[in-house]
């Protein structure tokens, strides 16, 4: 007896319900179609698991029926009851970030001593770029101050995890993906601020310290925790070793909380109290959680992984869902043109790191590196600093669209190259493939 393909039956039923909403479409029904195109990206995201060419588009399938069910039914996006879901933005990002610091260490950054000219032509590509091309969208296209504000600072935020990922299924030299992207959030808090002002500036106010303090508490410190939580999970490194790194974990918190008291003219007291709440949750903590799995879980970096990657999708559809809810009918207004300019930015920004590496003559692994390292913004980090400012509903416009449909744009990339190796291919892929 044949065996029952229920991923083929799961995208037949897809195609059924995308059917249904192209006839409602089209007389005119728009707005019970609702149902039918969630249904259709939610069986997608199931289906296409059934077929090789398309089994890279799972997280995009759920990433389009998160923002779908957003624009349709957006007051559950919005509050339930009187709590605001906005509110769970950057503890989601936080989250995604500590997940991300849990799967690196220090050790990640020695990439920048053995690879200096890909890393640097990476990191100068990328917030060159995307910055600037944002801005050159605005000026042409002359869309209101805060949604311009909202395009150019996708394009001011450092490359996204995604990019890695992109980078793995292209065959590219992911060492020096890994290093581009966590070299590029490292000084994401110095460049993302100066050049929000930068290009900016001109449509919203931009409080430098505010910016750098929010990508500090957003990025920054959660990283740190996953970096001290993988020192003690791992366990492979000497009393000494996890000495000098815990100090200089501490070293960054301490300056963190220097500038918080700065920038709100805290008194001592009030220092010590936010200090103390950093140290509690990003360095504390993270010694607790990870001497806690070892002990469950015979750290077991696979589960680990798994439950991370679990939270890290699930943390990146409610962001977009969550931003899209509240900006629902400036979408509308504007949506089909800021799609398009969405794709043409990520286009643009993966074409000019490509070229930037063959000009450099770098081998083809390292440029494609540069082509997604280059072309894909953190949309997470975007969405939460849109929140931070109070504008997720114009500002987050930006970061939502762009982060929507890089990983479509990323997706399509990565698939055509994966079918077509490079020459003389480094062997630095790993066996297992890096989390969204």
């Amino acid at each position: 007896m044949k065996k029952i393909n229920y991923y083929k039956i799961a995208m037949g039923v897809a195609i059924l319900f995308l059917i249904v909403f192209l006839i409602m479409l089209l007389t005119g029904n728009v707005a019970k179609s609702g149902p039918a195109l969630i249904g259709f990206f939610v069986l997608s995201s199931f289906g296409v698991k059934g077929y090789d060419v398309l089994k890279g588009y799972t997280f995009t399938a759920w990433v389009f029926a998160g923002v779908t069910t957003a624009m349709f039914f957006p007051q559950p996006f919005i509050s339930i009851g009187s709590f605001k879901l906005k509110l769970l933005v950057v503890p989601l990002i936080q989250i995604i970030m500590f997940g991300m610091g849990s799967q690196m260490s220090l050790k990640d950054f020695t990439g920048v001593l053995k690879m200096p000219k890909g890393v640097i032509l990476g990191v100068t590509s990328h917030f060159f770029f995307m910055p600037l091309m944002a801005f050159l969208i605005t000026i042409v296209f002359n869309f209101p101050p805060e949604i311009a504000a909202g395009i150019i600072l996708i394009g001011c935020t450092p490359s996204g995890m995604a990019s890695n990922v992109m980078a793995f299924i292209a065959r590219a030299n992911l060492a020096l993906a890994v290093t581009i992207g966590a070299t590029t959030t490292i000084i994401s808090p110095f460049l993302t601020p100066l050049l929000m002002k930068l290009y900016g500036g001109q449509y919203i106010k931009v409080e430098l310290l505010k910016m750098m303090l929010d990508i500090f508490d957003m990025m920054i410190l959660p990283i740190i925790a996953g970096f001290i939580f993988n020192l003690f999970n791992d366990n492979r490194e000497t009393r000494r070793v996890k000495i000098i790194q815990m100090l200089g974990f501490f070293s960054v918190i301490l300056i963190a909380s220097i500038l918080t008291m700065i920038y709100r003219d805290y008194n001592f007291a009030e220092f010590l109290l936010v200090l103390a709440k950093s140290i509690g949750i990003f360095f504390i903590l993270p010694i607790i959680v990870a001497e806690i799995f070892r002990y469950y879980m015979k750290g077991d970096k696979k589960a680990m992984s798994e439950i991370l990657a679990f939270l890290s999708k699930f943390g990146i559809v409610l962001i977009l869902a969550v931003t899209a809810a509240p900006g629902r009918d400036a979408l509308l207004n504007i949506g089909v043109l800021m799609l398009v300019l969405s794709i043409f930015h990520i286009l643009t920004g993966f074409l000019f790191g490509y070229t930037v590496g063959r000009l450099f003559k770098l081998p083809e692994q390292d440029r494609r590196v540069l082509a997604f390292e280059t072309g894909m913004p953190n949309g997470g980090l975007g969405s939460g600093l849109a929140m931070q400012m109070g504008k997720i509903a114009t500002v987050g416009l930006g970061p939502l669209i762009w982060g929507s449909l890089m990983n479509v744009v990323g997706s399509i990339l990565a698939n055509y190259w994966q079918v077509r190796p490079p020459k003389n291919q480094k062997e630095n892929v790993p066996e297992t493939e890096p989390e969204k």
